[in-house]
């Protein structure tokens, strides 16, 4: 097979490693706003004469006062980042679906046209519905007959809202509302505690280091990082948005991409699920890694928050003998990008290789933070007489729960 139709594995591959570096820039931005109303606030209060701190009719006015500033401007901060994350989602659904659209035409051998590749029309309000949609109020993605029009001779499909991503968030809310909740959770939780903080007699400064931690008004430095200096009135509130964010960019990113795969299903009829190979993955999705599914019947990413994988499409059999060519293996001599140990460091395996087989091959620690130490005990003692994908599968169910060690004895013993 000539080596541009080996192309779209490796570069959803690449694909799937900048998503995950967009989604950190993408949750940076809305976490940044956030931690400056708090900083802003704490700066306020710890400006607070002595006298003000007392329960005098005049002193309560001005620290409700401030506390109702607060509630505003976390208002505010849930409308701005939803309307930042719609933008953000539907140029990312645009993008995905040309990049896509793109790839295929590179699969296709030099004797096919190029209009063979069916395009995809991503609506101008599909972001916005699905930002604001309840996700229980519409079905996965669905390429219906009457959404396809002819232009010329290349069938253009729309990717509409109704049909579009379903981001599936805690407690079944929309992404709105997922906004809302956190700036109205956020505002109780900090008027208690500068309330609470008061009547106990702390400073001021107590109170201000207790919410922000050591964060400072645009504080610098990576997601994690921003996260790990917060306090309480900005670590919980930042690792929800850092969910939203991902989960959502990862829902319409995949609803995009599969949307040109089903356009194109004479050329698609299967599709390879790939995880990402680091400690980080869930049991779940490193139990998908490497199975493959016929379109639009098997599991879809995300399967949980803060997914980060893709999936792989395969080409018909029937498509490439129109042309004379054989079904060679896509993968053969292609990596896949990973990360060994528990620093993370990047390497390139074969694409061939799944989850369950590159975990065989990590250090203890790194098998103990998949497993926790007993049960990695037992699984590398499975390793020496078993294939690497067979005991993986019998420590994770098909839903991805693990088994307890109690659970791992009785199948052991029979």
């Amino acid at each position: 097979m000539a080596i541009e139709q080996q192309q779209i594995p490796e570069a959803l591959y690449r694909n799937a490693i900048n998503l995950n570096r967009y989604e950190n820039s993408v949750a940076l931005k809305i976490v940044q706003e956030y931690n400056n109303i708090i900083v802003g606030i704490t700066d306020r209060l710890k400006q607070f004469e002595a006298g003000e701190l007392t329960l005098t009719p005049a002193a309560v006015n001005r620290q409700r006062t401030l506390l109702l500033q607060l509630q505003e401007s976390l208002d505010t901060w849930a409308e701005s980042s939803s309307l930042i994350i719609t933008q953000e989602l539907q140029g990312l659904a645009e993008l995905q679906s040309d990049f896509i659209q793109e790839q295929l035409k590179k699969v296709l051998p030099s004797q096919a046209t190029k209009n063979a590749v069916r395009t995809v029309e991503i609506s101008p309000q599909f972001a916005q519905s699905v930002v604001n949609t309840d996700p229980r109020q519409i079905n996965v993605f669905t390429l219906p007959e009457e959404f396809a029009v002819q232009t010329g001779t290349i069938p253009k499909f729309s990717l509409t809202a109704r049909e579009g991503a379903v981001i599936n968030l805690p407690n079944g809310v929309n992404v709105r509302t997922a906004f809302r909740r956190i700036a109205a959770s956020q505002t109780e939780l900090l008027q208690n505690t500068i309330r609470t903080g008061l009547l106990s007699n702390n400073t001021t400064a107590q109170i201000a280091k207790e919410l922000r931690g050591q964060l400072n008004f645009e504080a610098t430095g990576t997601l994690a990082q921003i996260k790990a200096r917060g306090g309480i009135g900005t670590t919980l509130a930042n690792n929800q948005i850092d969910t939203i964010v991902r989960t959502s960019i990862n829902q319409v990113s995949n609803s995009a991409i599969n949307s040109v795969f089903q356009a194109n299903s004479d050329m698609i009829d299967r599709y390879k699920y790939v995880a990402t190979l680091d400690s980080r993955t869930s049991a779940i999705c490193g139990r998908l890694d490497g199975q493959v599914f016929e379109m639009g019947k098997g599991p879809q990413p995300p399967q949980h928050f803060n997914c980060r994988s893709t999936i792989v499409p395969i080409i018909k059999d029937s498509f490439l003998k129109q042309f004379g060519l054989e079904d060679d293996d896509l993968e053969e001599g292609l990596q896949r990008p990973s990360k060994t140990g528990l620093s993370n460091r990047g390497k390139l395996v074969p694409a061939s290789e799944n989850y369950a087989v590159w975990l065989s091959k990590q250090d203890i620690e790194t098998q103990n933070k998949v497993f926790g130490i007993e049960k990695s005990k037992i699984y590398r003692s499975e390793l020496k007489t078993n294939n690497p994908t067979d005991v993986f599968r019998k420590f994770v169910r098909s839903d991805g729960s693990t088994l307890t060690l109690e659970e791992l004895r009785k199948a052991n013993a029979n």
